[in-house]
This record gives structure tokens, sequence and C-alpha cells, in this order.
């Protein structure tokens, strides 16, 4: 923030009730009202008429007129808030900014769009501002943030390799673990929780990632007056949500009601402040700032990644930009998952359906084959008691109801809707009678097997006695204050046990889906209702297709830095998976040239070692297949990330289609010094399968031909000749630093040496990173090790209050955390005798080193090998892996 910038915890008028005194609205329950949880539901959080103090916000109107606008606008535009009121807004702010606006107002084309403008200058000064665009009724929200030292660029690498981690994860549970750490480093937050939404509204911590001294949330239920309606609605429209400081005084917005007689709408206010209710709830649990990912599943807000800070935390727009794109893929993740889950219980369930098709094909009643469908359900639905209703008759096996209740209960079945399953996991709530047989059934899931007369297979099971841990009682407080009668968050956070009875274990959506399969095989075959199992497979074809066209909606990404090249990397690619993997290696290879052009403090970037970086990322078996012929050119760090797009292309294209997509291809790269002083580099591919020209090219081949020409003004030459792709790369003189002498040539070959053993370590492993993607690397690689504990910690303050807390066996310290090193954390280790290495991406760090010269020092990026290397010239106890 400049000096001009108002204090966010100062903000230039306390918050004011500028409201008409007629327009009382809902925040508050009438005296002759029963306070209970729904009316939580009734604060309207939207137009709470205040924004959070971290920015300002200016409303205008169709014809560029200023509407509204927060109290705070001295502090950032040098006028007062009243004499903007009524004043066209090319007029508050310099045309260029206007006109950057305006454009980007173009793309809002939908309801709740959002569009993000990174660092404008909005006055014609030095500082900058996030700004955030979207249209409000009849008025256009313009939110400005003054922009923070992020790097987006950063920031997009260890997305992306977030990202690539969450691929992997085998399970659900695991998916949720692994989401819940990334989030938590990512944000910095002190707690980080998976919040999975039940039907009903309540939720529970399905996952969790906090600091020790936390006491932990995991697998506690919160009720559904928690996470009232109307903010479901709003997690689903607006997908993240931050409030920096439980504490913070907000800023109002002026005037509170446009002449109609209406505030403004904030549901999609990033800055929008918070429910006072919200707050008091927050604190009550000493919680300083919170943040909120929504995870949408199949269009419907299946949870939340719940974020807490014990002190005030604010994330920026790029922050919160990425945050937004991880919940996107988290989200994709989970209904793939699930998705698979469901496949895995319909294949058991089409394996019944073959089963019943061959032994009731033939037989004249389901009666005769009675036990057998009920041993072949039981493979796929758990039940403890079956009955069979057909024909004003009943049979019955197991723990199920009387003859009698049997035959009430049928009535009541009735009175559902024909040809649908119908469950329950407690029928005492809905049927008065069912509560003199919840000792024997409890629940029920019924099957019609007919529409004309109703007859059924129902399922029953027992009761059960569920014990649910509570985040304190579910019922909150009534409290008389100024403003009448009102509900308060209750204050007690322990568990509180509540044991549910005459209810059976849940039916799960799986069994539904099996359930429904079941239902159309006794149409099909006892019934010969082909028809019914024809519209089944096409609804089935339609949510295939709904599915398919909301994974297409969802993947766009948001991040302006980068949305050209999402936006044609999706119009090339046809699928989810095949969109992730491109723009991932896509991003991944602008993050690795970043990487080698930050190690030498943003300079000049070796062509061969990105040739080499790029080969062993993504063909480490063929890179012995790999010639290099000439000298090593050093690019001009602008070039050098262009050239590493069209390095990753060819090399994926090879690996894909080329020479290094068999056994018997090789790839010779020449670079040649011209005449003009420009650069050749051919790229020859021969050895592998017949090339001939694809009949389409995608953004990969765009990339190619066309990035060179127009970033460098260069040239660039395709053949496809049948023994292999041949590729000319002219890059002009004006982007190449260095070409070194003969005798400075890079090797003609590069084979991939042979990877030591790594070594066993034990003990416990303190690790000093602030970069998260590679602090999570290193703890995976010496758990890995041996180390039987690791602790992460992102600055010198964290790390000498963790040795002196529990002093651990040795330590890996980056030398660099941006606004300090880790000289002291290092005096520290010294002093009291703990091993230590360090670890850097710089190259100017002799210093400090020289200060330690019997604590190894180790590059990033490094791997396994190089890290247990380095623990062993430290001293460190390693050994070989145990076979």
């Amino acid at each position: 923030m400049t000096q001009n910038t108002p204090d966010h915890r100062s903000p230039d008028r306390t918050n004011q009730d500028h409201r008409d005194p007629a327009h009382k609205g809902d925040d508050f329950i009438p005296d002759d009202v029963t306070p209970d949880l729904t009316n939580c539901d009734r604060e309207p959080i939207h137009v709470l008429g205040a924004i959070q103090p971290v920015g300002f916000l200016v409303a205008i109107s169709a014809d560029w007129i200023v509407t509204h606008v927060s109290t705070n606008t001295e502090g950032y535009l040098g006028r007062e808030p009243d004499d903007l009121l009524g004043e066209r807004f090319d007029s508050v702010i310099s045309q260029g900014a206007f006109d950057v606006i305006r454009q980007h107002l173009q793309s809002l084309y939908r309801p709740d769009d959002v569009e993000h403008i990174a660092g404008l200058s909005l006055t014609g000064d030095e500082r900058l501002y996030d700004i955030t665009l979207h249209i409000s009724g009849d008025d256009i929200i313009v939110e400005c943030e003054p922009v923070s030292a992020t790097n987006a660029l950063d920031i997009s690498g260890q997305v992306s390799a977030m990202i690539n981690r969450v691929s992997s994860a085998a399970t659900l549970d695991d998916l949720f673990a692994l989401a819940a750490r990334q989030v938590k480093s990512f944000t910095g937050f002190d707690r980080a929780m998976i919040y999975r939404f039940a039907p009903d509204g309540a939720g529970e911590v399905v996952a969790e990632a906090r600091e020790e001294h936390l006491e932990p949330f995991l697998n506690l239920h919160y009720p559904a007056s928690d996470i009232p309606a109307q903010a479901r609605v709003l997690y689903k429209r607006n997908l993240v949500r931050s409030i920096c400081d439980v504490d913070m005084k907000t800023v109002d917005i002026i005037p509170r009601y446009n002449p109609s007689g209406e505030p403004l709408d904030l549901s999609m206010s990033v800055l929008r402040a918070v429910s006072p209710i919200h707050l008091e709830y927050l604190s009550n649990m000493g919680v300083g700032a919170s943040f909120s990912i929504s995870i949408i599943v199949e269009g419907e807000l299946w949870g939340l990644i719940a974020c807490h800070h014990y002190a005030p935390r604010h994330l920026d727009s790029q922050l919160r930009s990425m945050a937004e794109l991880y919940g996107k893929v988290l989200s994709l993740s989970i209904e793939r998952k699930e998705r698979d889950l469901e496949r895995q219980r319909e294949h058991q369930a089409r394996q019944v359906h073959d089963r019943l098709m061959s032994r009731l094909t033939g037989r004249s009643s389901l009666v005769e084959q009675f036990s057998d469908i009920a041993s072949l359900l039981g493979e796929v639905i758990e039940h403890d008691g079956i009955g069979l209703w057909l024909d004003g008759e009943c049979h019955m096996h197991g723990k199920t109801p009387s003859r009698e209740e049997f035959g009430a209960l049928v009535k009541f079945l009735n009175r559902a809707a024909a040809s649908r399953i119908y469950a329950t996991h407690d029928i005492g709530a809905v049927y008065e009678r069912g509560a003199d047989f919840a000792d024997r059934a409890a629940g029920l899931l019924a099957i019609p097997v007919s529409r004309t007369p109703r007859d059924y297979i129902v399922l029953f099971r027992q009761e059960i006695a569920k014990s649910v841990t509570w985040a304190g009682s579910p019922d909150k407080p009534v409290t008389v204050g100024p403003n009448g009668v009102r509900l308060t968050p209750r204050k007690s956070f322990e568990a509180w046990q509540e044991t549910v009875t005459g209810q059976s274990a849940p039916w799960p959506s799986d069994e539904m889906a099996a359930a429904e399969t079941i239902r159309v095989t006794f149409l099909e075959v006892v019934l010969r209702m082909s028809d019914a199992a024809e519209k089944d497979r096409a609804r089935a074809s339609e949510r295939q297709e709904l599915l398919i066209a909301e994974l297409n909606h969802r993947v766009r990404n948001i991040l302006n830095l980068i949305k050209g090249l999402v936006n044609q990397t999706r119009r090339h690619d046809k699928t989810v998976d095949s969109f992730a993997e491109t723009i991932s290696g896509r991003i991944q290879a602008l993050a690795r040239a970043h990487d080698q052009i930050t190690a030498h403090q943003w300079g000049p970037g070796s062509f061969h070692e990105l040739l080499m970086t790029e080969a062993q990322a993504y063909a480490v078996a063929e890179v012995k297949r790999l010639d290099y012929v000439g000298p090593n050119i050093m690019f001009e760090p602008a070039a050098f990330t262009t050239l590493s797009l069209v390095i990753h292309e060819l090399m994926t294209n090879s690996m894909k289609h080329g020479a290094l997509s068999d056994s018997s291809g090789k790839i010779t790269v020449t670079v040649k010094p011209q005449d003009d002083d420009g650069i050749d580099i051919l790229w020859r591919e021969a050895g592998g399968p017949p090339v001939q020209e694809p009949s389409h090219k995608g953004f990969g081949s765009t990339i190619i031909e066309r990035s060179i020409p127009f970033e460098l003004k260069g040239e660039v030459d395709i053949a496809y000749r049948l023994g292999g792709l041949e590729a000319r790369l002219w890059i002009p003189a004006n982007h190449i630093s260095d070409i070194p002498s003969q005798e400075e040539t890079a090797p003609r070959e590069t084979t991939a040496g042979a990877k030591p053993a790594a070594g066993r370590i034990s003990g416990t492993a303190l690790v000093v990173e602030d970069n998260m993607v590679i602090a999570l690397d290193a703890e995976d690689m010496l758990r890995k090790l041996g180390a039987e504990k690791v602790t992460v910690k992102t600055n010198c303050a964290e790390a000498l209050s963790e040795v002196e807390r529990v002093e651990p066996s040795f330590a890996v310290l980056d030398i660099n955390l941006g606004s300090e090193t880790t000289q002291p954390v290092a005096e520290v280790l010294r002093e009291r005798g703990i091993p230590f290495i360090f670890a850097t991406g710089y190259g100017d760090s002799t210093e400090i080193t020289q200060a330690f010269p019997d604590s190894p020092v180790i590059s990033k990026p490094y791997m396994a090998e190089s890290l247990a290397e380095g623990l062993s010239r430290a001293g460190i106890k390693t050994g070989r892996k145990d076979n």
C-alpha cells in the first residue's frame, strides 16, 4: 500500500447506518415470532450495505454514471465519496483505465459472470489495483484492491503441481486428505478442512490439515443452521469467499438504497461485508480470518474447502483466483471418483441383472425364486430383511414387520409416485405406525415391480444406534438485544454427542442407483417392459451428455495471465482429461523455463539446458536417444520462455507420434550460427514410425508454427517427411545473449546416467522452505528415505520456535526465504550440534555457505538421490534401502 491508502483497520468512516428506518428488512426476528434455527435463513446477507476494508467499491450505471460508492474512496482516488455520486466514471479515473475496464465489460455475457483485471493504474500514478467486475441488477460493480507482491507465475506453477498431485490420489479419502494439506500450504492458513454437506444441509468435516497445537475438528458434524440456506446459495454462485479480519470495521456503501428503494445486491462481490451473526460465530471459535472455496459436483454445492486462521489474514486477488481454479479441478476430481464408484456399483448391479435374467426367464412366479432373489440383492444392497408383496400376498424373509404390518405399510407405499424406488432410513418419521416395528425394521427401500397393481420388493434395515459427534449442541441460544429477540451462535464448540434412535443406516446414492437398475430388471424380465429399460438407458445417455457439457464448462480457467493459452487449448482439446494434461504440460514448461531464468537472476538461459530439462521431464527413458550438436546458445528471457513452449510441443509430439514413440527412433538437434548473427535450430527425427502431415492441426501445432514468428519475429519451417519430422527454427540476433566458441560447444550426446540407490535415514526432520510445492516434495522424499516425522516451516521465526519446542534430528534449510535468509536458524542448529544441509535455487549464496563450511549445499530442483547424498555428506547416518 502507498502512503495515501487508508489502513484497512481504520476506514475513513465508521460503520454508520444510512438506511431509511422504514426499510427495516429481515435482519432481526420480530418479537412476536418464536425464534428457531430456520430464522437464520432470513438474514439478508447479500445486501448488508458495506464491504470489507481491503479495497473500495464503485457502482456505475449503464451510461457510466456513479450510483454508489464505498466511503473510503478518498484514500484511493483522492475524492470524497459524496463528490463522486452522479459523476461520470470516466471523469473519476484516467482515460486509459476507463478504456481497459470498458473493454473487459464486454466479456460479461451471462448472469454471475465475473471479470478480473490484474495490475491496473486507475489514476495514472504508480499505484496498481486488481479489479473485479460484475453486473448486479442495473449496476456495474467495480471492486478495486491494491496489488500485492504476489508472483503470479510462481503461483501458477504451484497450482499446476498441485493439480498433478490431486490426479494421483487413489481414493476419495486420500483425495480429501491431500486437498486439505495442499490448501493449507497454498493459503498459509492455520487450518484447512474439507467440509461435506448432507442432503439436509448439515455437514461433516471429512478431512483436515492443521497446526499441531490446534484441537482437531475432523469427523465433527455441524447442523444445517451453521451455514444457512441463503449462504449455501451464495457459495454456489460465488466460488470463493474471504473474511480477512473478524474484528474489522466495515466500510459503508452510500447511498444505502437506490431511487427505487432497493439496496445494492452484492451477491457476487469479492469485498462484501460479513453477517454480524457469522462474525460472532467465528469469534466464538477464536477464529481471526476465514477463507472458503466451494466444491461444486454435478452442478450442486457438494461442500467447501474451509480455512481458518487465528489472526487476521488477507489473500489477494491472484491467490483467490488460483484457489478458485484449484477448487474447480478438485470438484472435477471428486465428481470423477464418485462416478467411478457409481460405475463399480452399476457393474455389480448389471451382474446381478444378468444372473436374475438367467434365473427368472421362463419362471412362472417371483415367489418360486424369492430366496435366490434375496441372496442376489444382498450382494449389492445390504439389508437385514426382505418382503415381497405380489398380487395382494406377502412373502417375508429375515428381520421384517409382521404380515399385518407389512400389508398396512404397502398402502403407505402406494401413495408414493408410481414406477419409482422409495427409500427412508427413518420409517417412523414418515409413517406413524412405523414406530411399532422400529426394533425390527427402522429403514426401508421399496422397489416397485409393476405399475398396476402396485407390487413391491421391499428391503428392510434394522435400527442402528448412531452416535453423531456434533461440534457443540446444534441448538443455538436465543438472546434479547437492542434489536429484539434473535438467535446467536453457540459459544461452546466442544464435541457433543447426540444418539439417534429409531433409525437405520442410510441408503447411499450408489445403492439407490443399484436398486433402480434392479427395478428395471424386474420390469424387463417379469413384466416384459422393455420400453421402460430403453427409457432408462436414454436417461443415462442424457445424464452423460449433461455431465460432459458441465465438465467442459467448468474447465474454463479464469486466470488472466494465462487466459489466452487456456482458451486456445480448450478450443482444440475435446476432453477434460486431455485439456488438463495439455494445459498442465504447457504451464509446467513455462514454469521450468522460469526456474532456469530465475536461477540466474532473470538472466539469459541455456538452450541446451532447456532441451535436456524438457527431455528429462517428458522422456526420461529416451534421453539417450537425443543428440545435441553445436554451441550452447544463451537466449534472452523473453525468447527463452517462448522457446520453452515450442520445445515442449515438439517433444510431446515426438513422444506421442514421432521418433520417441517407439524403441528405435532418434532426435538430433543441431544449432548453427548464421551470417546475419541469428541462430538456426534444426530438429530432425529419424528411425521412428512413418510420418504423415496431420489432416487437422491443433493448438500445439499453432504454438510451434506461429509463436516464434509472432513473438520473436523469427521463422519456422516444418517438413513432415516419411522418415521423420524436420523443423527449422530461425531466431533473430536480438534475442541471443551469447554464442560460445566452438571449444565451448555442448556435448553431442546426452545420456541418462545411472542413479545411485537412495539412502535410508532415521529421526525427525525440520524443513524450512517458503515454496509450498518444494516443501511438500521434500517432505515426501524425507519420509520415503526413512524419516519418522517431518515438520515444515515457512519462516525463521516459526523454525526457531519449533527447534525450541521439539529438537529435530537434522534439518534442510532453503537459504533464501524471500524477505529473509535462514542464517539465524543455521546458527542455532550449529550451536546445538544439529546437522543440516542447505538447499538453494540461486547461484549467489557464497557468504552464507562459507560461514557454514561443514553444511553441504544442494541445488533446486533436487531429487531424492541428491537429497540423500547431501544428508550423508552432512554426517547424517544413511544406508541402503532394504529390498
